[in-house]
């Protein structure tokens, strides 16, 4: 059933939409990595994504390489809530396969709260932040 317009254009967690989610949280880590040490990168990306991706309340998981610059790289998470990213970071299984990913990430602030998301079934939806 189709969330009424006044309810999605306002929504603070996760709602389902057909077969989409507006999501409320988007993680964002960046990589900066030598030839020499891709194929072990690979690697441990295809573990972070596994780890990642079985927890709750995980919407998505996406991980690549920049196409202008190739030594730049990026796994990018969707979530329905802080508090399930928070939870998946101190799951065993997170611990063991995906932070080993993580340690290498560029030191920036990377966990970010969606304002406006956009989906093929929906379009627009507008999203009260949690910092205003």
């Amino acid at each position: 059933m189709p969330v009424p317009p006044a309810r999605r254009r306002f929504a603070r967690s996760a709602v389902a939409v057909g077969a989409f989610r507006v999501v409320c949280m988007l993680v964002v880590t960046r990589y900066e990595v030598p030839d020499d040490e891709i194929d072990r990168f690979r690697e441990l990306a295809a573990e972070a994504v596994a780890a990642l991706s079985e927890r709750v309340g995980c919407q998505q998981v996406r991980f690549g390489r920049n196409l202008d610059e190739p030594r730049l790289w990026v796994l990018a998470s969707s979530w329905r809530q802080v508090g399930d990213y928070r939870r998946a970071l101190s799951h065993p299984e997170v611990k063991v396969r995906a932070v080993p990913l993580m340690y290498r990430c560029i030191d920036e602030p990377s966990a970010y709260e969606d304002l406006l998301t956009w989906d093929p079934v929906e379009g627009v939806a507008e999203h009260v932040s949690d910092l205003a």
